[in-house]
């Protein structure tokens, strides 16, 4: 199974971190599903879906939230960006988790929400399962 960024379809700031990783993986390993859409509904817990609060790593059939998903995203992209994932990974969960906690809990006030689900370009199309 590939490795499948599900994230928030409708939030800005999660748009943004989905260009942002398909600019970094340049050898395009990362696949990306919104968590509104049915690979989500498939792979994932109704409560993850539902509450739309976290980021969520799928990679061979363990699952990562919050800090660590981002953590073990920028790690399987390699390079430096393993470093940064390193960092994180080992940065207390009390610590790390809070913060991801607080920037998910104002997310759509910080940075806004969109009316629909994310629509991927004709370049990105098959990065996007659905």
């Amino acid at each position: 199974m590939d490795k499948i960024v599900f994230f928030d379809g409708v939030c800005s700031l999660c748009n943004f971190s989905v260009d942002f990783l398909i600019k970094l993986d340049r050898n395009k390993i990362l696949k990306y599903s919104s968590l509104q859409g049915e690979s989500a509904k498939k792979l994932l817990d109704a409560l993850d879906i539902q509450e739309l609060k976290s980021i969520i790593y799928y990679n061979q059939g363990s699952i990562y939230k919050q800090s660590e998903a981002v953590a073990q995203i920028l790690m399987s992209l390699g390079g430096i960006h393993k470093i940064s994932g390193k960092i994180i990974h080992y940065t207390p969960n009390l610590i790390s988790d809070s913060l991801y906690k607080l920037i998910s809990k104002y997310r759509y006030r910080l940075f806004g929400k969109r009316d629909t689900c994310r629509l991927p370009t004709a370049a990105e199309k098959s990065l996007f399962l659905d």
